[in-house]
């Protein structure tokens, strides 16, 4: 005999994402902000239960001359507007990410205590903090990332609608060890806002699908959309599952790519195909 909150239990064991694949201008804080509100609202409107933003969405990741002018702290105007719009609407939202005075914030998790830093905040569908990511691993080539910010060293997780989710960033895909430490921390999915130009197409497919793969999770890319004056982003954001195959994706443009991830799945691909089991450490 099926329950009668059958349908309801099912739902409880799922989650309907959106990739919000932002057009960013260079420095054009509040139209790029706005953008960023109508995905949410939009995502909202497909019944989606949680939407993720790209990487510095709000000032653009090639402004570099932009960042210190931009940054704000954690209760800033960009996240706080964020943070309300969760409530509003009654969705998840991974604002991530923005340049973060890290001076200006009054609880600040990471062992400096000044400077500039890479950080996407995640709110539930309260409004409320859940997690907070600074990135850990900060770009040097052909990119002053590495020279304006200070890396972040906390690494945390948080469930969402029953799904465990960690947070990394861009670059961060370079490094399996980060994801690592978040499968033992039990994420099942990770999410990963990024600002990645051409021409590194193959790159960013073949890392997003490898850490998921490897860590046997779903793990969702997050790529902007735009052109800079020396980068253009290349957008292809995508949703792979914990086979690695592409559950959703993208081209180059402005859109919302929807996938849904089922904690389920992850526990039996491990089950099936124990590799994570098998580690010698």
């Amino acid at each position: 005999m099926t329950s009668p909150n059958a349908a309801s239990e099912e739902a409880d064991d799922t989650l309907t994402i959106a990739l919000a694949q932002l057009e960013i201008e260079a420095g054009n804080v509040e139209a790029n902000v706005d953008r960023a509100l109508e995905a949410v609202e939009q995502a909202a409107a497909r019944g989606v239960d949680l939407v993720a933003l790209p990487e510095l969405f709000n000032v653009g990741y090639f402004a570099f001359d932009l960042y210190t002018r931009h940054a704000e702290p954690i209760a800033g105007e960009t996240f706080s507007r964020l943070q309300n719009a969760a409530t509003d609407h009654g969705i998840a939202v991974l604002a991530g990410t923005i340049v973060e005075d890290l001076a200006a914030t009054d609880t600040v998790e990471t062992p400096a205590d000044e400077g500039l830093a890479n950080t996407a905040v995640l709110f539930d569908a309260d409004g409320t903090r859940r997690l907070v990511y600074r990135k850990h691993h900060l770009f040097g080539y052909e990119s002053a990332e590495s020279e304006l910010l200070v890396p972040g060293e906390r690494l945390e997780t948080a469930t969402i609608g029953g799904v465990t989710v960690g947070v990394t960033t861009c670059y961060d895909l370079r490094f399996p060890e980060l994801y690592r430490r978040l499968v033992d921390a039990g994420a099942e999915l990770i999410l990963v806002p990024s600002a990645w130009p051409y021409p590194r197409i193959e790159h960013w497919q073949t890392l997003s699908q490898a850490r998921a793969i490897e860590n046997q999770c779903y793990v969702a890319t997050i790529n902007g959309a735009g052109e800079f004056e020396d980068a253009t982003l290349l957008g292809r954001s995508t949703v792979y599952d914990p086979w690695g195959i592409s559950l959703a994706s993208s081209g180059d443009g402005p859109t919302l790519v929807t996938a849904t991830v089922e904690p389920d799945t992850v526990a039996d691909v491990r089950a099936e195909f124990p590799a994570l089991r098998d580690r010698r450490l």
